[in-house]
């Protein structure tokens, strides 16, 4: 097995294999170029808070000391906005020698403020799923500004699998650049391609969206369908700054157009916590063809799910408030985003979740 980022066809492998399995089995729309999408099942647990389960322990055991009560998923049920549950998911693994695995929150759970994280037995850490683990996964899940609906075989976060290590050291990412043009614009690299903020679009006022604070529910099966006004509030300014509020949450869009070549895969990584009191970021994965010309990208803005923390803070346009990491694939994914995978976000600018209209 090639070093690198696993893409679809290589997951087939895994699956074949049993190093990937599911419960009921993993469908082929599961697979996206990069990663696979991961599944609810049938019940979530309501717990008092998050947890990891901790070297030796496994989440079964943790649950029986932090649930509150069961709900059933198979109908449909709502997650309350600021409760904690964990769900057990209808994928395992049995990752071989070499392989490890980091999962994240899909797109549209991320601008709905799904907090989203997988967490597994004996974890030490969200996310991350070291190699020879062998085991069930687990997300857990608190909706942040809106109580969602959700049912049994939802999606709400997704696994991408690596065999070795194959992060762009600067100077790799400095040639691809030159030679793919990674970003619209003067290339910012220092441990990854910096991205910056968008605050003076180039025809509106409108830079961005803040969630507000008493709404209805979201049934995350209904697409294109709640008025997104009753849901968020417009961020409008002619000056090229915002002040972000302490505990709102934000939908931006980087100023830059970002292009992922087919061959790479790329992930995005929080901004040194030096330059502010937020956080960018709850979905990041970019998969192999994001913004690529050739699959009808032709460089695509990145959204970016902002939360301030303690202190009221000043966004200034072109501002760097996060970075892309860039990893080589294994070997070139079979499809890549956006070709004819009815990705959501191909060619996107400011873009709330498909939820909304």
């Amino acid at each position: 097995m090639k070093t690198g980022v696993l893409p679809a066809q290589a997951l087939r492998q895994l699956i074949e294999i049993g190093a990937l399995a599911g419960s009921p089995p993993i469908r082929d729309d599961q697979l996206q170029p990069a990663s696979l999408d991961l599944r609810l099942g049938p019940v979530a647990y309501r717990v008092r808070a998050s947890f990891l389960a901790g070297p030796g322990r496994s989440v079964e055991g943790r649950l029986a000391e932090f649930t509150m009560h069961k709900v059933d998923l198979a109908g449909g049920a709502v997650l309350e906005k600021n409760c904690v549950y964990v769900i057990p998911l209808a994928e395992r693994l049995a990752l071989p020698h070499g392989v490890t695995a980091v999962a994240n929150a899909k797109s549209s759970s991320g601008r709905l403020d799904l907090l989203t994280r997988t967490i597994t037995d004996g974890g030490i850490e969200f996310d991350r799923i070291p190699e020879g683990y062998e085991g069930p996964l687990y997300a857990e899940v608190c909706p942040r500004s809106f109580s969602v609906l959700v049912r049994e075989g939802q999606r709400l976060n997704q696994i991408r699998f690596r065999h070795g290590q194959a992060v762009l050291s600067d100077a790799d990412l400095t040639a691809l650049h030159k030679k793919e043009s990674l970003v619209s614009g003067e290339a910012v690299i220092s441990e990854g391609l910096g991205f910056s903020v968008d605050l003076r679009p180039a025809t509106s006022d409108l830079v961005g969206y803040r969630a507000k604070p008493h709404t209805g529910v979201v049934d995350l099966d209904r697409i294109g369908h709640y008025p997104a006004h009753d849901f968020w509030e417009e961020l409008r300014t002619t000056d090229g700054r915002i002040i972000l509020d302490p505990g709102a949450f934000y939908i931006l869009v980087s100023r830059e157009a970002v292009t992922i070549p087919p061959d790479y895969a790329a992930e995005m990584a929080p901004y040194l916590a030096m330059v502010g009191e937020f956080r960018v970021h709850y979905a990041g994965f970019f998969d192999p063809g994001f913004g690529y010309a050739a699959a009808g990208g032709a460089g695509s803005r990145g959204v970016l799910e902002v939360r301030c923390h303690e202190a009221p803070f000043v966004l200034e346009h072109g501002q760097v408030v996060g970075r892309l990491v860039y990893e080589r694939m294994s070997e070139r994914p079979e499809t890549l985003y956006g070709a004819g995978i009815s990705s959501n976000y191909q060619g996107q600018g400011l873009k709330l979740a498909k939820q909304f209209r």
